[in-house]
């Protein structure tokens, strides 16, 4: 009587905490001795269990971003592996999803899965069905304890119970509470004091970069350091954004008493959000101005030779309406951040777009888009594809803003602004792109 194959056996343990596991003899332990019984009870049939451990402590199965299970993984992928066996099947993947992934895995390399308090076989279909209805419970589970702990932090969140994370400038944690760092808070109570009294973000943040302030540097309860960068215009409105600072902790736009005292006054707190407010209503003007006269053609297309790019601006004086290109530097670092902050938006996209017509008028550029997609689509003829771009020109100004841009974007790759000039890259088969575009929708560049 022949002897039965000798089939590989590796035990996967996992643990979704780290909560116990400094034991002599905790949860991994005890899955793992279930599973070693488990596979000691197969030696007639051939049962070996590997001495590699493959225990994830600490992880949740709801990823498979996991060390344990990755090496795993590798292993069957390299043939080791014959059988897994696991105490539960939610301790392989609690994500119905990801188990889907895995038995494909399996299946691929003719492994075969085995939980030893859950008895199935996933090569027939019956197994499979068992399988699929025990991890959508298991997965059930998973969603369910996630919307129990969204419930405990909106509960806390609600009694002003810090919930963790890194601390705001101006405050440490202690005891799980956050507690006035007394260097920090001074320098929080400054910005909002400076800047209540000269709204001036730019300059603020200019002296603060000067001085070498950086957002909040903390360890973590891990160890992990964590070092601060130098502060700039985003961070600065964080802070003068943050109820915390009044006594408060906020939750999905609400604001609930703290349990935490607060740095700065409410008088100091209103008198700042007065200048942002004044301020952003300055920046941004009236809604249909916005929405109705501010077309970007460039946007997304313009650069700094430092690589930075230039977002759409707008303000109004009275009623005239100016449009503009504005560094993001410049917003984020102030006026000496940068050498050039913004440019005029109608001026540069004249330079970009009459530019861009030369291109279409060229006899040389247009020959040479014609005769690479008439290769291709030889029921069109030369005649017909060069009336089909050189239609664009004539009736440019006729077109929707969204029409002009599209054409921009499929000719355009980058456009680069220097102290004397703009260099302007084009897309290699921008052209060809554009001459496909028109062929088959002539009625967007109709007159």
């Amino acid at each position: 009587m022949n002897a039965p194959r000798k089939l590989c056996c590796a035990v996967y343990t996992r643990k979704s905490t780290e909560e116990g596991l400094e034991q002599n003899f905790n949860s991994l332990d005890a899955q793992r001795e279930a599973c070693d019984n488990y596979i000691a009870s197969q030696k007639s049939e051939g049962w070996l269990m590997l001495g590699e451990r493959y225990d994830d402590g600490g992880f949740s199965g709801g990823n498979m971003e996991r060390p344990g299970l990755k090496r795993l993984l590798d292993e069957v992928r390299r043939g080791l592996v014959d059988i897994i066996v696991v105490y539960k099947i939610d301790r392989l993947s609690r994500s119905l999803a990801d188990f889907s992934k895995l038995v494909e895995l399996f299946d691929q390399h003719k492994v075969t899965f085995v939980s030893v308090t859950q008895s199935f076989n996933t090569t027939t279909s019956m197994g499979r069905l068992t399988l699929n209805i025990l991890l959508s419970f298991a997965q059930f589970e998973r969603e369910l304890s996630g919307e129990r702990v969204r419930d405990k932090i909106a509960a806390s969140r609600k009694r002003g119970i810090w919930m963790g994370g890194m601390p705001p400038l101006g405050y440490d944690v202690f005891e799980r509470k956050l507690i006035a760092n007394p260097v920090e808070s001074q320098l929080v109570l400054e910005m909002f004091s400076r800047f209540a009294t000269v709204p001036s973000m730019a300059t603020l943040v200019r002296d603060l970069r000067a001085r070498g302030i950086t957002s909040k540097c903390w360890t973590t309860s891990k160890g992990i350091e964590r070092h601060g960068n130098l502060i700039d215009k985003g961070y600065v409105y964080k802070i003068f954004k943050n109820v915390v600072y009044i006594g408060m902790a906020g939750y999905k736009g609400q604001n609930y008493p703290g349990e935490h005292q607060g740095i700065i006054s409410q008088e100091l707190w209103d008198q700042v959000q007065e200048h942002l407010q004044n301020g952003d209503n300055k920046q941004k003007g009236p809604k249909a101005d916005r929405a109705g006269r501010a077309p970007s053609l460039l946007r997304g297309l313009l650069f700094s030779e430092q690589n930075r790019a230039f977002t759409p601006g707008y303000t109004h004086k009275g009623p005239k309406f100016y449009r503009y290109y504005i560094n993001t530097d410049s917003i984020k670092l102030g006026k000496t951040g940068c050498e050039i902050q913004r440019i005029p938006a109608g001026e540069i996209e004249t330079v970009v777009v009459e530019k861009l017509r030369h291109i279409l008028r060229s006899p040389e550029v247009l020959a040479h888009a014609v005769r690479e997609v008439c290769t291709l689509r030889p029921q069109i003829s030369e005649a017909q594809a060069i009336q089909s771009l050189q239609s664009i020109d004539p009736v440019w100004d006729e077109l929707f803003p969204a029409e002009q841009a599209s054409i921009v974007r499929t000719l355009v790759e980058r456009i680069t602004i220097r102290r004397d000039g703009i260099s302007i890259e084009w897309k290699a088969d921008g052209m060809n792109t554009l001459l496909r575009e028109t062929l088959s929708e002539p009625e967007r560049v109709a007159a």
